[in-house]
């Protein structure tokens, strides 16, 4: 475990299916190292950004009842749809969202996975304040919201949803910077019929600079895990 590095790679707009795929690989060497006894050097730990074409992606223990639409509109709204292995009910991701896929051996950073989720709750939370807004994390709930203690204004600005096996991770989180939120109007985010949905565009009322915001998003992530180690 002392031969830790990091990649970060920019996926720019790529098919979810085939980021999946990717993931999977990148996983799988994990899986294949931690069996062997995690002898000999060890695979490369990633931080994968990417937006993906519009897709809705429902989680092993997700309700299918969540998705509000018949599969044949998906066609009308260019979208697809994926059962997947993460935590989580169902979401959506595309174009003007930054979806996160850090591929980590956790034990590299001394965290479990509740520690984990925090960290990236806070990292997210962290890069909300540097624009002025205040968010937070809910009891109920994973990823980041906003005034998340009134009921009918509670809207949700991050998704999270993780696999982990052997203290390896996969999937991740998806914050919505100048996302079209009226695709969210077609399920029950993350299996919740009352609380609302938001992105940066929508807080600061105007569109953001995506490649700022990874770039931001990317140092304070690298930062935090950093000072983990």
């Amino acid at each position: 475990m002392n031969n830790f590095q990091l990649e970060f790679q920019d996926l720019g707009v790529k098919d979810y299916k085939e980021t999946w795929d990717y993931q999977e690989d990148l996983f799988n060497l994990w899986m294949d190292y931690k069996r062997l006894g995690s002898t000999g050097t060890s695979p490369q730990q990633y931080l994968l950004f990417v937006e993906h074409p519009h897709v809705y992606t429902l989680g092993k223990s997700g309700d299918e009842a969540n998705m509000l639409i018949q599969k044949e509109f998906l066609k009308k709204i260019n979208a697809t749809y994926y059962k997947i292995n993460r935590g989580g009910d169902i979401t959506y991701h595309g174009p003007g969202q930054i979806v996160g896929y850090p591929i980590l051996d956790l034990e590299s950073f001394k965290m479990g996975l509740k520690d984990y989720i925090v960290f990236l709750e806070d990292s997210l939370i962290e890069l909300c304040s540097g624009y002025g807004i205040e968010a937070t994390r809910s009891k109920e709930a994973t990823g980041v919201w906003i005034d998340v203690d009134h009921p009918h204004k509670a809207r949700k600005i991050a998704a999270i949803g993780v696999r982990s096996s052997r203290y390896v991770t996969m999937h991740g989180f998806a914050f919505n910077v100048n996302t079209d939120l009226n695709y969210f109007t077609y399920i029950n985010p993350c299996g919740f019929q009352e609380k609302g949905v938001t992105s940066m565009e929508k807080e600061l009322g105007e569109k953001q600079d995506m490649e700022k915001m990874k770039a931001e998003l990317k140092g304070i992530l690298m930062k935090r895990l950093e000072s983990s180690m």
